[in-house]
């Protein structure tokens, strides 16, 4: 039976001697390994891409701030601090009057132009202005009329109405039109009411002239403002779809315009506002540029009997003679095209379209260099609202 001996030191092999060992690797293979660190492993399992440090031992460059930005941001926030600015007169001038607004053409069509006027509702109604809004909305009606394969008429740009129509008239005004404004109103922030001309009797209507030949379109008998005086004191907006009915019940399509035009007068607007397609009134119908910034009835009267008015022109400015005839401080034709025309026209001197006084009222700034003037020759050092709000 043979009994293990315990290893010594002695007879262990010496590490630190191996290098001077030649049978050292013989004896432990495994070290062979080891003692060749620099050398790159030769089975294929064992190929590893070389260790690249990520331990940058010099300071990261810190660039300087982006001065051409911070001037920018700095140059917005100027801009629009002089804007606050600027509005304040207009602002303190407006604040607590009633505002009538007519919106149609193009500023109802395209969704841009629609959020713009909302917009610039809402933020009127905010500063203390107390707008009542006005619409039509004669695309939706010959829409639907289609849908429901029925084509449109028209006599001298009025619509003939016989009681399908009328039905479909009150249908897409009221029913659709109107709340869809006020839905819009309440979610841009403010708090709108949608009404009729039947609506507590607001408006009443009777048979237009012209009955025998375009049906239920009316012209207004009477306005009651009753129902509208608590809504625009408690800072409502009323909307108000242009439908309205005679002693009898009977309903009666009514034009937007002339709609607009009696209320302003029967709540004794301060303003009376027309959203249309064109620049305004224009000294030469035929070129764009000669607009007329500012004209009392007297001017604009003279205009139209020299021919420089008409077409679909005639019966706004009718409308908005009648409206100064009965008390209305000012009535504008302003260019719906135009982004935030509304804040252009109320809370800056530049307008965005034509001003139509009553003659006894005190010229604004916007007549002090002439009566009309090419817009695309305006030399101004400082951009207008207009360009800063778009």
């Amino acid at each position: 039976m043979f009994t293990a001996k315990a290893p010594t030191l002695a007879s262990l092999p010496s590490i630190s001697n191996h290098p001077s060992n030649p049978n050292f690797n013989a004896n432990l293979p495994f070290l062979s390994t080891l003692s060749t660190s620099t050398r790159k492993p030769t089975s294929p399992l064992l190929t590893f891409p070389p260790l690249k440090s990520s331990i940058s031992t010099t300071e990261p460059a810190i660039s300087p701030p982006d001065q051409s930005l911070a001037s920018t941001s700095k140059a917005a926030a100027q801009t629009r601090v002089d804007i606050l600015a600027e509005s304040l007169p207009f602002i303190q001038k407006f604040r607590g009057k009633t505002i009538l607004v007519k919106y149609g053409g193009a500023a109802m069509k395209d969704k841009n132009l629609q959020a713009s006027v909302i917009n610039d509702l809402v933020l009127l109604s905010c500063v203390g202005l107390r707008p009542v809004f006005v619409h039509g909305g004669g695309p939706e009606i010959n829409s639907m009329l289609g849908r429901l394969g029925q084509q449109p008429k028209f006599v001298d740009g009025l619509r003939v109405t016989d009681t399908p129509t009328m039905e479909i008239v009150e249908m897409v005004l009221v029913g659709k039109v109107n709340k869809h404004l006020v839905s819009l109103i309440n979610k841009a922030g403010a708090t709108a009411v949608g009404l009729s001309g039947k609506d507590g009797r607001l408006l009443t209507a009777r048979p237009s002239a012209k009955a025998a030949q375009l049906g239920f379109v009316g012209d207004i008998a009477r306005v009651d403002p009753t129902i509208l005086r608590p809504l625009v004191a408690n800072d409502f907006i009323p909307v108000i779809a242009s439908v309205a009915a005679d002693e009898n019940g009977q309903a009666y399509n009514i034009n937007a315009d002339t709609v607009a035009g009696e209320l302003a007068a029967a709540l004794g607007a301060e303003k009376l506002i027309l959203l249309t397609d064109v620049a305004g009134i224009l000294e030469n119908k035929d070129e764009p540029t000669t607009l007329v910034k500012e004209i009392d009835i007297k001017g604009v009267k003279k205009m139209m009997d020299e021919g420089k008015i008409a077409g679909g022109m005639i019966p706004k400015v009718n409308c908005c003679i009648r409206s100064l005839a009965q008390g209305v401080r000012t009535a504008s034709i302003i260019d719906g095209r135009l982004p935030h025309s509304l804040l252009l026209e109320i809370l800056t001197d530049e307008g965005a379209g034509t001003m139509i006084t009553g003659g006894l009222t005190k010229p604004s700034k916007r007549r002090h260099a002439m009566l009309y003037f090419p817009r695309d020759k305006i030399k101004r050092g400082a951009p207008c609202m207009s360009e800063r709000l778009a």
